[in-house]
C-alpha cells in the first residue's frame, strides 16, 4: 500500500516528513515558501493523514514505505519523528538521499545515561498509557507539549489544530507504533555510517528535542552543522516561519551542492 503524497513547485526534489500524530497538512504555508525554489513532495507517514497503515513495524519498515513513495533522489527534510525516518532512509538507501535536514529532531528521543538532553522515559510512558484509553486526549496533550515555552504558543497551537483537521485522524495502531519508535529507536551509532551531509535545526525552547543535545552530536558526527532558532519550541516552522525559511533556504543549497 503506497503512502499518500502531494507535490508542488518545480526544481530539485525536496521530501518533507511530518511528526508523530500529525499529517503533511502541518507544512501548509511553509511548504508554499519552499516550493518557490524546489519541487516539494509532502508525504503522510504510515497510518497518518491520507496514508494507509499496512501494519509496518519498526523504523526500517517506515523508512522503506517512504522511500517507495519518494522521488528517485532528493534532499529530505524531517520534523520530529519524521527526521528519524529521514535519517533511517538515508542509511537504508544512500544513493536516494542527497542530504537530510533534521528539524527539531533527535537520533534518540529519550534520555539515557550518556544522553541526558532528551525526554524522560516516563514522559513517553504517560503518553502510551493515555493513548490506550483515549487517542484524542493523547494527541491534545502532545500538541500542547510541543508549544511549551514558545513565543506565540496559543496562536501557534490554534493554527496547528486547524491544519490537522484537514485530513483524517491517524490510525490508532500507527500512533502506538510511532510512540514505540520514539521510545526505543537509537540512531546515534548509525550516524557515522551516513554517506550524505546533514543539517540539524533546533528551537531554543524545545522540551521534546532540546537544543542542548546539539553539543553531543559531534561525538558521532564530527564537524556536524547545527543551528538554533531563538524563541522557538518544537514547531519553529509554525511559530517562526520567516526565520526558519531563511535559515533552510541557505542550508538546502549547500546540501544540493554536495
Amino acid at each position: 500500500m503506497r503512502l499518500a503524497t502531494e507535490t508542488q513547485g518545480k526544481g530539485r526534489d525536496l521530501v518533507m516528513l511530518h511528526g508523530w500524530g500529525m499529517n503533511s497538512s502541518v507544512w501548509s504555508d511553509f511548504a508554499d515558501r519552499l516550493a518557490r525554489d524546489y519541487r516539494v513532495t509532502l508525504m503522510d507517514l504510515p497510518g497518518h493523514g491520507n496514508s494507509p497503515f499496512g501494519g509496518q513495524q519498526g523504523l526500517k519498515k517506515w523508512a522503506d514505505a517512504c522511500l517507495e513513495a519518494a522521488p528517485e533522489r532528493a534532499v529530505w527534510l524531517g520534523w520530529s519523528l519524521g527526521s528519524m525516518v529521514s535519517l533511517q532512509a538515508a542509511l537504508r538507501q544512500p544513493p536516494r538521499v542527497r542530504g537530510v535536514v533534521v528539524l527539531a529532531g533527535m537520533p534518540r528521543f529519550v534520555q539515557g545515561d550518556d544522553w541526558p538532553e532528551a525526554m524522560t522515559p516516563s514522559t513517553l510512558d504517560l503518553f502510551i498509557q493515555i493513548l490506550e484509553d483515549d487517542h484524542g486526549k493523547a494527541l491534545e496533550r502532545f500538541l500542547a507539549l510541543q508549544m511549551l515555552g514558545s513565543d506565540l504558543a496559543m496562536e501557534t497551537l490554534r493554527r496547528l489544530k486547524s491544519r490537522l483537521r484537514q485530513r483524517p485522524d491517524p490510525h490508532p495502531r500507527a500512533l502506538e507504533v510511532g510512540l514505540e519508535l520514539l521510545k526505543y529507536c537509537d540512531l546515534r551509532e548509525g550516524l557515522a555510517g551516513l554517506d550524505c551531509p546533514t543539517v540539524w535545526v533546533y528551537g531554543e525552547r524545545d522540551t521534546l528535542a532540546p537544543a542542548a543535545a546539539a553539543d553531543r552530536l559531534g561525538y558521532w558526527l564530527p564537524g556536524v552543522e547545527t543551528h538554533v532558532i531563538p524563541g522557538a519550541a518544537h514547531t519553529p516552522f509554525l511559530s517562526h516561519p520567516a526565520e526558519t525559511h531563511r535559515l533552510l533556504s541557505s542550508r538546502l543549497e549547500s546540501l544540493y551542492e554536495c
